[in-house]
């Protein structure tokens, strides 16, 4: 962080305003105002420069104009300044600035420093008479001395005067009368002494070259303006040449000379190819100051082009072209190394004179081999360090501003290893003429004396001559009140006789100066030149000046009182300078008032009154500190400001000096400024201006962006070697974070043409490499630079090398002899590459034979990777080795590899297996093993397949899926696990090669005990009033054995108080129960689970709802979670938010440590959720893990995380979440229970993902991973696909709306059965065909009149039923047929109609729905009973 302590106060002061204007203002046709603000000339603090508050537009072009006089101050002005700046004469109506210490601040640039001085000049320059008081004339603005002009132009001569009444104007030509009205081209301007020569009509401007001077006259006098030389600018052609091509031999110097045709002003000279490239200059090649191109020595790589010299002429911006040189360098075997000679200037030592003010410039170029180098020195003391530069690779010196004491003698220094050589330049430093006291006007009343002095100097010393009103001083009408003594003129009790326009000419050999200074004599009372009642606002412990600009003849006396009252203002913190300006050293809040000062001369007396206002300064107490951030972060720069509140505060920032754009990556603020996405265009210094109307505050910080590095350049090989090339490079820009790693990558066109790949890996410290080469390779390089912040692009390849042949000196690796088919082998090696080929042809000689047999090798040659030999016994070893081999001749000897044929199945199955039971969800298993020329390969595993044969609970339906165990190697035991517990299950054994499974073992049938039920479903909590808790669940989804009922165990708390646990045990049929509530304050948390005779299964966990008025200790409300386990039968709309209340507990671990119980009969659950805008119909989830989400925190650098795992019986829907860039690629992997990996290969924006290839049972690990970075991965999840079949049925017989249906059933039936018996009591036969228009089938019994009887077939449904998925039958039609409820053989009918025995309904246990684990009357069957 740097601090740049810029202050400001108005006038040095700061800001100046003016009340309504007085009758006199109005008089003088100022228009009244209420404290207007004017503008200062400036503000200047502490060496800081400011405009002040009331710079707009008109005061913003008046100091433009000063601006522009000021730059074009000469030396001489400028000295004159200096000394005005420590003491000045008596100067009415100017402003006065003190000196205060320096403080060490930004350097400010030259404009602010010329405007200062500028108003310096205006403070304490010459009297300024009011222009309603007559005065002589003043030349205000003329051309320069040297005035050259366009010849496409009109000729344009300045000459304005000021004086009252208004001068005349006319001119000299050559020191003789220059008559404008005799050419008709020229012309003056109005109210101007300016001559206008117009070309339009015709004619040569430079006809009218030559040295012009203007008079201005009034009748008080006449004043002159400087001798001014008009010239035309000349661009004269260059002279055609042929130029021969330049001979030279390797290492010797070379001048090629310009000398451009002489033009005015001088052109500017530079040198290009004729291609138009410029010339590549450094301390071997350079151009001198006279134009000519100077070689040190030449190198062979200097006849690449040719060179041009190129003259740009200023006014007609004109380029000039001299015809090319071509060089022809002679080479030789070696170019010798010689000492330093000078090639300018010439010899041991010359002189140089230069005029004071000006810049001297020496230049020393010397040749050598190698190319020396440069060094200044000056004899008897140091080169001046604040005026010295240096130039053109050392080769010249400048030193600006030149001074007496820059005069001595300089000498330059070549040296190179062979030696040194020098050169000694004596400097001569002359004047032309320059004041020390340039005469000022003169205003005196009548009888007061008075002088005017000009005094100048020079070298040689310039002489001094006096003029009145243009004529010499001697030849002027004698004056007895005046007396001239040398530079001096005396006025001794002046008159009015007396005013006239003075001129001091000074002149030595080097120039002359002119000055004009009136004698004006005047009797005016005083006067007061500023707008009245001023506002001065000033800052606190600033210094300030309080200007009472007057006038009057005599002068004035002036004095300042404060508020009206008390003695003069001078002494202490207060200082009157001469001309009347009051200066306050340190501004304190007890300054603040109201000022008046009192001019004063014996014809009467003025005064103005000041109001000063003290403000509070600004201050940057937060800065913005330096900071280094990596490209693409976001960085803060601080400035937070304290300021006077009655100010206006602005804050802006600069760039590296120069206003900040503020684009969509910026956000500006009124304490900082943010910068997002940093890039390397944002490097810089960055500055806080903090400013008010009176003062500014400044801090700086600089921001450095880390970007990778820029790609090496210009890559070079040499050393050419039949295995080994030096690469040399340039780095490229590190970009502000060093350069730690080069690594050089090769291509080749003959294997693998545009791939690149890795060679080696050097330092960041290195820029040339030796780089060991194979044989047989085109190579081509590239260089990538690697630093903190990554890799730099690839440079530009190089240029390609071919290194010469040779046999192999390896072999290929990776050899492998594997069986396909039971009577081959396969042989495979991986191929060998482009940098292991040697040479062209590459191939493979392929030999194998049986292993400890002794016979013949068998050999074959193969130029792909792999070979298949054919007709082999059933795995037996072989020997196999593969040897490389090309053009040049064959690899080294390789050695064997073991290798086998291809394998047949198995031929026996593991016998003596035994089972035993060690839970209700395991067993392990014991066999003999096979004997091993019965396997026929490798022995891989034994292997258990098993399947539920049975549940032992009746009426459920079981998958008789076949599932299997590995037992991986030649083992004797194992154990499976996860089976279903209360089943019975059956087992086979086989023995797996690499072929597949040997034949199967006996079956074992083995039934496993009972286990603990999964926890009840779809536990909700209910309270509907203050008083009672309404608790629900369902059964739940695996019983694992015979249901003995439910255990509830519940609690009171409130905070942490909690009470004593209540335990209820209810009947395994019981799904309600409500509890009373003892405590309207006190929540309750409920524990239920199931139990069997084995023991308490899992339980779920749920609270009652907290009061409305509680905070609930969750940040977030319930919702339903991706899946829910335990979600059965149809789910309406009211419930939902049920399900959303009980997320927790519904939702079970991924892999259950108890087995699942699957139901006969697949239900379809409808979930209507309290957001869902539809209703989905979904297959419900039937296994215990229905959603897997592992919720991590989002980390810093590239990961995966929140792996979300969806699950049904064949299919998953898999998402994740990522920090990497639009389009990565991923792959899911996932492994099966039998160890079988598969891999998807997806992109990042195409989640979800769904696995469609997943078995129903099986349990899965999965995880995704980054395609690019395989070590970039998510923790491993293990999620279980549903079975295929599921019981998700919940128990309609307690439903009350099913109750209903029921009853309105059995009424009907009991109306139908009277019907029936009534036509039976008719005619015996029921005529089905008339009731119900359904054709019979050809198996139908019928009679001649279309019926049959009922008791003849009892088990066949009615035609035009259906049969449902689950294997019940349905009515297709009606609701109310007999078929639905009397098909069995127990009801019948006897020989006269009546009817015997009762409705029953077949309970088949293989097609019911029930999910009844007791033999408990259903309310179906209590119907049935009364029908």
């Amino acid at each position: 962080m740097r601090r740049l302590a810029a202050r400001g106060a108005a006038g040095d002061a700061g800001e100046v305003a003016a009340p309504a204007a007085d009758s006199s203002d109005s008089a003088q046709g100022r228009s009244p105002s209420s404290w207007r603000l004017i503008d200062l000339c400036a503000i200047w603090d502490a060496g800081v420069y400011l405009p002040s508050a009331a710079w707009n537009g008109a005061s913003s072009g008046v100091a433009r104009r000063r601006l522009n006089e000021a730059e074009r101050l000469s030396s001489v002005r400028e000295a004159q300044l200096k000394r005005l700046k420590v003491t000045r004469p008596r100067v009415l109506g100017s402003r006065e600035q003190g000196q205060v210490p320096r403080m060490a601040r930004q350097p400010l640039p030259p404009w602010v420093h010329a405007a200062f001085l500028l108003c310096l000049l205006s403070l304490g320059g010459a009297i300024e008479i009011p222009m309603d008081l007559t005065q002589p004339p003043t030349i205000t603005k003329q051309s320069v001395k040297d005035h050259i002009v366009d010849p496409r132009d009109n000729i344009l001569i300045e000459c304005e005067a000021k004086g009252n009444p208004a001068p005349s104007f006319h001119w000299t030509r050559n020191s003789r009368f220059f008559n404008i009205a005799k050419d008709p081209r020229v012309s003056m301007r109005r109210r101007s002494g300016t001559l206008v020569i117009d070309f339009r009509s015709g004619g040569r401007p430079e006809e009218y070259e030559g040295e012009y001077q203007c008079f201005a006259r009034n009748k008080f006098g006449t004043a002159l303006s400087n001798r001014i030389r008009l010239q035309v600018s000349k661009s004269p052609l260059w002279p055609k040449e042929n130029l021969d091509p330049v001979v030279v031999q390797e290492g010797a110097p070379l001048t090629l000379q310009c000398n451009p045709p002489p033009g005015l002003p001088s052109p500017v000279i530079f040198w290009m190819s004729s291609s138009m490239e410029p010339i590549t200059q450094d301390k071997r090649v350079s151009q001198g100051h006279n134009g000519d191109l100077y070689f040190s020595n030449v190198m062979l790589q200097d006849m690449q082009t040719d060179y041009s010299c190129n003259a740009r002429f200023h006014f007609t911006h004109t380029i000039q072209q001299k015809n090319p040189f071509t060089l022809k360098v002679l080479t030789t075997r070696g170019v010798a190394e010689r000492t330093p000679s000078f090639m300018y200037p010439q010899g041991t030592a010359s002189s140089q004179m230069v005029l004071r003010g000006m810049d001297l410039l020496l230049e020393c170029i010397a040749s050598g081999v190698p190319t020396p180098d440069i060094a200044w020195y000056k004899k008897g003391g140091d080169l001046p360090s604040d005026k010295a530069k240096f130039e053109n690779f050392n080769k010249a010196l400048r030193i600006t501003n030149v001074s007496e004491e820059d005069s001595g003698e300089y000498f330059c220094l070549a040296s190179n290893k062979m030696g040194s050589i020098r050169h000694t330049i004596s400097v001569r430093v002359k004047a032309a003429p320059y004041w020390l006291d340039e005469p000022k006007n003169l205003i005196l009343a009548p009888g007061e004396d008075g002088r005017l002095v000009c005094r100048a100097n020079g070298n040689p010393k310039p002489t001094v001559q006096w003029m009145v009103n243009g004529e010499p001083l001697q030849s002027a009408p004698p004056n007895p009140n005046r007396e001239v003594a040398g530079d001096t003129i005396i006025f001794r009790d002046t008159q009015i006789s007396s005013r006239a326009v003075y001129q001091c000419n000074t002149s030595n050999e080097h120039g002359y100066l002119l000055a004009n200074a009136f004698v004006s004599v005047l009797d005016v009372p005083p006067r007061m030149l500023s707008p009245r009642n001023q506002l001065i606002r000033v800052i606190l412990y600033n210094r300030t000046r309080l200007d009472c600009p007057f006038f009057g003849s005599p002068i004035p006396t002036l004095r300042w009182f404060k508020n009206g009252q008390g003695s003069n203002l001078d002494g202490g913190n207060y200082h009157v300078y001469e001309n009347g300006s009051l200066e306050i050293k340190m501004i304190r809040k007890e300054d603040q008032g109201i000022y008046t000062c009192v001019a004063t001369n014996i014809l009467g007396k003025a005064e103005n009154q000041v109001r000063l206002e003290v403000k509070d300064p600004t201050r940057i107490y937060r800065m913005p500190e330096d900071q280094v951030a990596k490209r693409g972060t976001t960085v803060q720069l601080e400035c937070r400001v304290k300021h006077d509140p009655s100010l206006k505060l602005t804050v802006s920032w600069l760039k590296d000096d120069e206003p900040l754009y503020i684009g969509n990556r910026m956000k500006k603020e009124d304490d900082s400024l943010t910068i997002f996405g940093v890039a390397e265009r944002d490097q810089g210094s960055y500055t806080c201006v903090a400013s008010t109307e009176l003062d500014q505050d400044l801090a700086k910080a600089y921001l450095t962006v880390l970007g990778r590095p820029d790609r090496p350049r210009d890559l070079e090989l040499t050393d050419l070697a039949e295995r080994s090339v030096r690469l040399t490079w340039i780095p490229g820009d590190d970009n502000n974070s060093p350069i730690t790693d080069y690594v050089v990558q090769f291509e080749e066109d003959q294997f693998q043409p545009g791939v690149w790949h890795d060679h080696s890996k050097y330092p960041g410290s290195v820029n040339s490499a030796v780089l060991r080469l194979s044989p047989y390779v085109n190579y081509q390089f590239r260089v990538i630079a690697v630093n903190e912040v990554g890799s730099s692009h690839p440079s530009l390849p190089s240029e390609r090398y071919r290194t010469s042949g040779a046999p192999p000196e390896s072999n290929p690796g990776d050899v492998k002899g594997e069986g396909t088919r039971k009577n081959n082998m396969e042989i495979t090696w991986t191929p060998m590459n482009a940098t292991s080929a040697f040479g062209p042809n590459l191939r493979y000689i392929v030999k194998w034979r049986r292993r400890e047999t002794r016979e013949a090798w068998n050999n074959v040659t193969v130029w792909g990777s792999r070979y298949v030999v054919g007709q082999t016994p059933v795995y037996v070893p072989y020997e196999i080795r593969v040897q490389a081999e090309n053009d040049f001749g064959k690899g080294p000897e390789p050695e064997s590899v073991i290798g086998y044929s291809g394998e047949d199945y198995p031929r026996a199955a593991p016998t003596e297996v035994k089972v035993r039971v060690m839970n209700s969800t395991a067993i392990s298993l014991q066999w003999n093993r096979v004997y091993p020329d019965t396997v026929q390969g490798q022995l891989r595993e034994y292997r258990a397949y098993y399947w539920r044969e049975s549940s032992l609970l009746k009426n459920l339906w079981v998958s008789q899926k076949r599932q299997q165990a590995s037992f991986p190697g030649d083992r004797l035991r194992g154990v499976v696990s996860r089976l279903f517990p209360y089943s019975n299950y059956k087992l086979e054994m086989v023995v797996v090669n690499g072929r597949g499974d040997g034949p199967r073992s006996e079956t074992k049938e083995f039934t496993t005990p009972e286990g603990v039920p999964s926890a009840p479903r779809r536990f909700r909590v209910r309270q509907p009033n203050l008083e009672t808790i309404n608790l629900e669940w369902d059964h739940p989804e695996h019983p694992n054995g015979i249901m003995t009922g439910y255990t509830l165990k519940y609690v009171a708390f409130n905070g942490t108080k909690v009470g004593k646990q209540i335990v209820e045990n209810f009947s395994p049929n019981q799904t309600k129960f409500t509890v009373q509530r003892t405590d309207p304050v006190s929540r309750y948390r409920f524990t239920l689970s199931a139990r069997t005779q084995v023991g308490s299964g899992e339980a779920v966990t749920e609270e009652s709802p907290a009061p409305p008025n509680e905070a609930t200790p969750t940040a977030a409300p319930p919702t339903l979670p991706p899946t829910t386990v335990g979600a059965t039968g149809a789910v309406s709309s009211t419930d939902a938010t049920a399900i959303a209340a009980t997320t927790e507990a519904t939702t079970v671990p991924i892999i259950p440590t108890v087995a699942p119980t699957t139901i006969a009969t697949t239900t379809v659950a409808t979930t209507t959720t309290a957001t869902a805008a539809t209703t989905t119909t979904t297959e419900s989830p039937p296994t215990t893990t229905s959603g897997t989400k592992i919720h991590e925190s989002a980390p810093d650098e590239q990961s995966i995380w929140n792996v979300t795992v969806l699950p049904n019986s064949k299919w998953a829907n898999i998402t994740w979440k990522h920090n990497f860039g639009p389009g990565t690629d991923f792959v899911v992997e996932y492994i099966d229970s039998n160890h079988t990996k598969k891999t998807v290969p997806v992109k990042a924006q195409a989640q979800p993902i769904q696995l469609t290839d997943l078995y129903p049972g099986m349990t899965y690990t999965l995880r995704v991973y980054s395609r690019d970075n395989e070590g970039i991965s998510s923790t491993v999840i293990t999620f279980m696909t549903s079975t295929a079949y599921t019981n998700n049925q919940a128990d309609i017989a307690t439903q009350g709306w099913f109750i209903g249906l029921m009853c309105a059933i059995a009424l009907l039936v009991l109306i139908l059965l009277i019907v029936c018996f009534i036509k039976r009591s008719r005619g015996g036969k029921y005529p089905v065909r008339e009731k119900k228009d359904v054709p019979l089938g050809p198996e139908d019994p019928k009679e001649e009149d279309g019926s049959f009887d009922y008791s003849d077939e009892d088990n066949k449904p009615l035609q035009g039923s259906q049969t449902s998925l689950d294997g019940t039958i349905k009515q297709q039609e009606s609701d109310d047929s007999l078929v639905d409820y009397g098909e069995g053989g127990e009801g019948q009918f006897n020989e006269d109609g009546s009817f015997i025995g009762q409705y029953t309904v077949k309970k088949d246990k293989e097609e019911t729905e029930g999910n009844e684990s007791s033999e408990a009357t259903s309310p179906v069957n209590a119907i049935y009973s009364l029908a």
